[in-house]
């Protein structure tokens, strides 16, 4: 079944393949800085009974990594056989779908007053998974949809520089901030908020300047691809917080499962398009680099949004309205 109407409301997608985004080593540096200053700040307020907490009872990260691994990508699949996008937009997709949870959704949870523990667990399980699980996705869900195109390559993922990466930007910053939280009880408790507040500054920051560096090329082809990251984010948001409730979990830990599967490390994503090694330079990669970069955006405000509207209805007011 063909939809023509879909198709014409995000225009013709194969303008995006020969896009090419100012996008270097410098910006992966400043990026995994900011989300290692992100890490730092969330991981004051935490204590190694919360994870005793969340090791007894797993089912709310069981369910999470479910959402993550499974019903993202099963879900993205869907949308793109629906919409039926340029090849290289819809594999941008799924490999997005196909990352862990972005680190930023440490603070977004942080934000939203969700049980900011199990999204830290969610997100160190995720991202260690993902040295399996993202080649895995990518290659199973994009070959389902584009078994015979040029742009479909087994990923190689080297799993010393994942780890390193990953303890670098997530373990390093924990590590410390849940030392000085416990060190210096007092000190994390004043400068908690100042930390958090001015490591969203830097982060948007970073976002800015770097939406600044590819300014007129997102003028030229944002329309193309926003209501599809809009839809697809929704999706992730909604399926997030959907699956947790039809498995009895509480309300708290829906909207942290919500957040984990809503903010995906794109980040990752551009990492994996513009390394040579998984994907060969002469092949087009515009449409996948334009909608990674541009959910490493749309996300962060969705996700904020969706935060500020959860602070202002904390879970107990939900469960006496209900």
């Amino acid at each position: 079944m063909e939809f023509s109407p879909l198709l014409s409301i995000f225009g013709n997608m194969d303008q995006l393949n020969q896009v090419q985004l100012n996008f270097n080593q410098d910006s992966v540096n400043i990026m995994n800085l900011a989300i290692a200053f992100i890490m730092f700040g969330v991981a004051l307020s935490i204590r190694p009974q919360h994870f005793r907490a969340v090791i007894m009872h797993p089912k709310p990260v069981l369910v999470g990594a479910i959402s993550q691994y499974a019903l993202l990508p099963a879900l993205t699949y869907l949308l793109v056989l629906i919409i039926k996008p340029s090849t290289p937009v819809a594999l941008g997709m799924i490999l997005v779908s196909s990352c862990p949870g972005g680190n930023v959704s440490n603070l977004i949870s942080s934000i939203s007053k969700s049980n900011i523990t199990l999204s830290v667990s969610l997100t160190t399980i995720t991202t260690i998974l993902s040295l399996f699980m993202t080649p895995l996705n990518f290659a199973f869900w994009g070959g389902l949809y584009a078994r015979h195109s040029p742009l479909l390559v087994p990923i190689s993922i080297d799993p010393v520089e994942m780890f390193r990466t990953v303890f670098l930007i997530l373990g390093i910053p924990v590590i410390l901030g849940m030392f000085v939280g416990m060190k210096f009880p007092k000190f994390s408790k004043r400068m908690d908020k100042p930390i958090q507040a001015a490591s969203v500054i830097f982060f948007v920051g970073f976002i800015v300047a770097a939406l600044a560096g590819n300014f007129s090329i997102f003028l030229n082809y944002i329309h193309l691809i926003f209501l599809l990251v809009l839809l697809h984010n929704g999706i992730a948001f909604f399926g997030g917080y959907a699956l947790p409730k039809i498995f009895g979990v509480n309300e708290l830990d829906c909207r942290t499962v919500s957040i984990e599967t809503g903010i995906q490390n794109s980040g990752l994503g551009l990492a994996l398009i513009f390394n040579p090694r998984i994907f060969p330079p002469e092949l087009q990669l515009g449409g996948m680099a334009m909608v990674a970069a541009w959910w490493g955006i749309w996300h962060i405000v969705a996700g904020l949004i969706l935060a500020f509207y959860w602070r202002k209805r904390p879970v107990e007011t939900v469960v006496k309205t209900n």
